[in-house]
């Protein structure tokens, strides 16, 4: 489109008319156009509008069972409601589920599962090693628990190392003498019972009595598991490493056994990879003995869930070194950050020597429109959707690399929202059109 503007000519001082292109001028910021933004599918909504307030009572009236969008409460639902909740909050919670969209819920509520989620809940049925402590005792909780004065613990550690003792079988102490002299030296099987005394020696008196060891909770994270000398350790079996019997028939040559005892991956999560040789060629090195032939490889390895790596190794034999490419490619896999688990978080380039990559996100249904290359590694690490530029060189060894970078230098919304000091919530309305 075309604007005729007034310009001043520099000979004559007459004014005349020239045409120009119009250019589109906007704002050097990241916020989206007017009618880009996404627009509120409801209206603001008000009490008085929904008919929830009685002019009169002004009290919240309790909404038709016929318009709510959740399963109705039983009658045994309702009484347990009663005894937690007030009148006014029963109300309020049946309005609020006879106001909300289950569509709307199921379109706007999603919870993130890729790498810039949160851990908004957090799973109590699994023990964590580390902070938890297992559950030994189901039973109720004594109300009427209490710390064990000084006699008392005294006496029930008297108690637990006697029985230590036997145990052990040793003879008892014939005098207090040689009973002293055995705290003391602490040696042999008395050791043994002074730290199995201290093992088992309850803390707490309750109702009936001390409360045992096991029964009672702690906030301290549990400590590393207690074996003792005397004790009856079942021998650990060593298995032969020679053993043909064993051998996996899918990997009869075991190739990956060395990479199984170091990740602790099982053969089935190696064999489940999307491993793929991109470059393979024949390099030759010049040395004073002549020229020494050997083959190139580079593999990429991913999960197809976020996890995507490259490896490469050079060899004599084609086979032998691409077994290490791929197994190297496996070993060096690293999370990638998509978004909606389907592309990237906005445009980001890599630059490996002299080939530049250019990766740009695109809207759900895109597709992987980019070379052979870049189109195996997003395959391989779960990119659904995905667009690419090589406007450069396209060595294939440094496209990949670039690529590779380019993936793992992306910047993700935690990162902008603490590095300019606002919520996660703002920066996903900016950059992602409102999709929270």
């Amino acid at each position: 489109m075309s604007v005729f503007r007034p310009v001043r000519c520099l000979f004559s001082g007459s004014s005349i008319r020239c045409s120009r292109p119009r250019v589109r001028c906007r704002n050097f910021h990241t916020s989206l156009n007017l009618y880009e933004q996404r627009r509120p599918q409801f209206p603001g909504a008000k009490a008085s509008k929904m008919d929830l307030i009685d002019q009169e009572s002004s009290e919240m009236e309790i909404p038709d069972p016929e318009d709510k969008n959740f399963k109705e409460y039983t009658s045994e639902e309702l009484e347990a409601l009663e005894k937690r909740y007030t009148p006014g909050q029963i109300k309020a919670i049946l309005a609020g589920e006879a106001a909300i969209d289950v569509e709307d819920l199921e379109r706007r509520g999603v919870i993130r599962t890729d790498i810039g989620g949160l851990p908004y809940f957090d799973d109590l049925s699994k023990l964590r090693p580390v902070v938890d402590r297992d559950q030994l005792y189901e039973g109720p909780i004594d109300p009427n628990a209490r710390r064990m004065t000084d006699k008392e613990f005294s006496d029930a550690w008297q108690k637990e190392y006697d029985q230590a003792v036997r145990e052990a079988e040793m003879p008892p102490p014939k005098t207090e003498e040689e009973a002293e002299d055995r705290k003391e030296r602490l040696t042999g099987s008395d050791r043994i019972a002074w730290m199995k005394a201290d093992d088992r020696v309850p803390h707490y008196m309750g109702t009936n009595g001390p409360i045992p060891r096991a029964h009672t909770p702690s906030m301290l994270a549990p400590g590393l598991p207690r074996t003792f000398l005397n004790d009856e350790q079942p021998k650990a079996q060593v298995k032969k490493e020679d053993d043909e019997d064993d051998a996996d028939p899918r990997d009869p040559e075991g190739v990956y056994n060395r990479l199984i005892k170091q990740t602790g991956l099982t053969l089935d999560q190696i064999l489940e990879y999307k491993v793929k040789i991109l470059v393979q060629h024949r390099v030759v090195n010049q040395t004073r003995l002549g020229k020494i032939a050997s083959v190139y490889c580079l593999a990429v390895a991913g999960n197809g869930n976020g996890r995507l790596g490259i490896g490469e190794a050079k060899g004599q034999e084609t086979e032998e070194t691409s077994s290490n490419a791929k197994i190297a490619a496996i070993r060096s896999m690293q999370p990638i950050p998509r978004y909606e688990e389907r592309t990237i978080f906005g445009e980001v380039e890599g630059k490996v020597s002299a080939a530049e990559v250019k990766l740009m996100c695109r809207p759900p249904g895109f597709g992987l429109r980019c070379q052979h290359l870049i189109f195996e590694m997003a395959r391989a690490a779960g990119i659904h959707d995905l667009a690419a530029k090589v406007p450069r060189s396209r060595n294939k060894m440094n496209t990949v690399k670039a690529t590779y970078q380019a993936l793992l230098k992306q910047r993700i919304p935690d990162e902008i929202a603490r590095g300019r000091g606002k919520k996660l919530v703002d920066v996903r309305k900016v950059y992602y059109a409102g999709r929270v």
